[in-house]
Parts: C-alpha cells; sequence; structure tokens
C-alpha cells in the first residue's frame, strides 16, 4: 500500500507532578520536607528511515502519544522521565503544519532526527518551596502538559530523473528496460498506480534514479485522472524526460498531448516547466512509412522548445542506450554546475 500523504496528531508526554512528603526517621524530629520533582513526559522524535517508502504506518495509528512522566517521590526522588517516542518516516518527508501548511522539517537525508513535540517538564515538588520563613511547606507543581500538535506528511520521492508523459506513453516499459524495477505494463490506461524507483547503471560506480510518475492527464493539477496526488513526487527531480506516444494508435496529436502535460506541471508548479527536459519520442517501432510525419512533428517541437531529442522504442530498445547516456551527460553537468555555484 502507498500512502505519501497524510494528516497526524502528535501528543507529547505530560510532566509528572511534584510530590508533597516530609521526611519520618526515628531520632530525626522536624526531618522537614523532602518531595521530589515530577518526571519530565516523553518527547516524540520523526526519524528518516532509508529502508521505508510509504507513510501507511500512519494511517492506521494516526494518533501517536508518548509515556508520560512519574510522578515525584519522597526523600528527594525525583520521578522517572517517560519514554521518548521515536516515529520512523521515509526519506523525502516533508513535515508540516496542519493549520498553516508552515514547512517544520524535510527530511533529505537517512537518519536525520527531528524534534516534534517536546514532553511536559515535571512539576516541583514541596521540597523546592522550603525557605527560612516558610519551613513546612504543602505546595507542590503539576506536571506540565506536552505539546499536541497536527502535522502533515507528505512523502515527495527524491529521484534523479522523472518520467512523464499520458497514460500508456510507454513510461512503466521504460523503467523496466533501462533498470531492474518491474512495474505492472499492461495495454489499458493508468496501469501505474504509484509511483516507481528504478536505479540505472550508467558506469562502474555509477548510477542514477528514475522515477516512473503515473499518467497524467488535462486538469491533473485539479485533481482528474490520478490527478495531483503524485505531481508532487516530480519536484525533488533534477531533469524530466517528457515521453511522447507517437504511434498512430492513439488518435491524439503528439504536439498537443506535449503541450497539455506542460500546461499541468506549470499550474502545478512553474519551476517544473523551467527545469532540464528531454523529450523523448517513443514507439517509433510502429510507424510506418506513411507515418513519419507525427515523428517529425515531435523532432520539430524539440527544436522550437530548444530541448534534447530522443527517438526511441522502449519496447524494442531501440535508442535507450542512446538516452541513458544523455541522461548520465545532462546530471554530470547539473553536480558541476551546482558546485560552481556552492
Amino acid at each position: 500500500m502507498f500512502i505519501d500523504s497524510v494528516k497526524v496528531q502528535l501528543i507529547a508526554g505530560k510532566g509528572g507532578n511534584g510530590c508533597v512528603s516530609f521526611r519520618r526517621e526515628y531520632r530525626v524530629p522536624k526531618g522537614g520536607p523532602d518531595g521530589g520533582r515530577g518526571g519530565d513526559g516523553g518527547h516524540i522524535y520523526l526519524v528518516s528511515d532509508p529502508n521505508l517508502n510509504t507513510l501507511a504506518f500512519f494511517r492506521f495509528h494516526p494518533i501517536n502519544k508518548a509515556r508520560k512522566g512519574a510522578q515525584g517521590e519522597g526523600s528527594n526522588r525525583r520521578g522517572k522521565k517517560g519514554q521518548d517516542l521515536y516515529l520512523r518516516v521515509p526519506v523525502g518527508t516533508v513535515v508540516k503544519e496542519a493549520s498553516t501548511g508552515r514547512i517544520l522539517h524535510d527530511f533529505l537525508k537517512p537518519g536525520e532526527i527531528y524534534l516534534a513535540a517536546r514532553g511536559g517538564r515535571g512539576g516541583r515538588g514541596n521540597a523546592s518551596f522550603a525557605t527560612s520563613t516558610h519551613q513546612v511547606p504543602r505546595e507542590f507543581e503539576k506536571g506540565q502538559p506536552g505539546e499536541e500538535i497536527e502535522i502533515i506528511l507528505e512523502l515527495k520521492l527524491i529521484a534523479d530523473v522523472g518520467l512523464v508523459g499520458y497514460p500508456n506513453a510507454g513510461k512503466s516499459t521504460l523503467i523496466s528496460r533501462i533498470s531492474a524495477a518491474r512495474p505492472v505494463i499492461a495495454d489499458y490506461p493508468f496501469t501505474t498506480l504509484i509511483p516507481t524507483l528504478g536505479v540505472v547503471d550508467v558506469g562502474e560506480n555509477e548510477s542514477l534514479v528514475v522515477a516512473d510518475i503515473p499518467g497524467l492527464i488535462e486538469g491533473a493539477h485539479e485533481g482528474h485522472g490520478l490527478g495531483i496526488q503524485f505531481l508532487r513526487h516530480i519536484e525533488r527531480t533534477k531533469i524530466l524526460v517528457h515521453l511522447i506516444d507517437v504511434s498512430p494508435l492513439t488518435g491524439r496529436d503528439p504536439v498537443r498531448d506535449y503541450e497539455v502535460i506542460q500546461n499541468e506541471l506549470k499550474a502545478f508548479n512553474p519551476d517544473l516547466v523551467a527545469r532540464k527536459q528531454i523529450i523523448a519520442a517513443n514507439k517509433i517501432d510502429l510507424l510506418d512509412g506513411n507515418k513519419q510525419e507525427r515523428l517529425t512533428a515531435v523532432r520539430r517541437l524539440a527544436r522550437r522548445e530548444k530541448k534534447p531529442f530522443v527517438a526511441i522504442s522502449a519496447a524494442r530498445g531501440d535508442g535507450l542506450s542512446e538516452l541513458v547516456g544523455l541522461l548520465a551527460r545532462m546530471l554530470k553537468e547539473e553536480k558541476e554546475e551546482k558546485s560552481e555555484k556552492d
């Protein structure tokens, strides 16, 4: 089950109450107050775990509470601190405040720890209130409540390359041919219901991560089709491969397909259309001599848009090595540009 957005309530532990106690020992008259402080409540931490790829746990655990601190005891013994609660989230999770949408933390690396809710302080016992003029205090403090916060956890896959395009454009077939990923492949729309990650080897010690984003259609940014729920996964990618089905079987204009998807990306996040893109014309094996104008139209489109163009057949394997090589070069240039800026 792939869950990539969930609302969660976090309740940190309440601090323990302070103790009212007086020292009573044989041959020790008027021993005085010795009530200890209550223990602090447990904190709630979020920890990024590279072995997780979904937020499904929180669907069944929308409310998470840390343990409360123990009450203080006599002989100035402090109550035991409440046990902290550690909740694991996938790398790429964004933590947002539910009421405002403000980003609280963004997990970009494995092993990151974020204090999401702080436990309440334990209350003081009566020993803390003793003074020279107030030698028999019976006051104590109650423990403070822990922080209670409602957050939204939103998973955005971290990949170098994102594959975008209409349903059945061949994205799943492509990622299955260039990586070890094995997504569902069929001849009907929306066979990919969750994003798929594939690792592509481009050298002896080099690789790149490709994300197959479920098919977009017109109105996706408004929730049509699989809609906005998967558009967020494109935001972290460095390069987009715009896969266009040039076969005559679709009955659609391939240039129009490109324009529709570009408009959806722009409506969701204007920065996406400014990202580096490759236009890949797929299913060239289905073009006969009379249908080459569809491929020519997409090639002209790429020239007009000033974007790299590759003609491929994901099913037959044509042009795949050229596409992977181009991706490797563009990612290398991206890293060099970033290092120069830094």
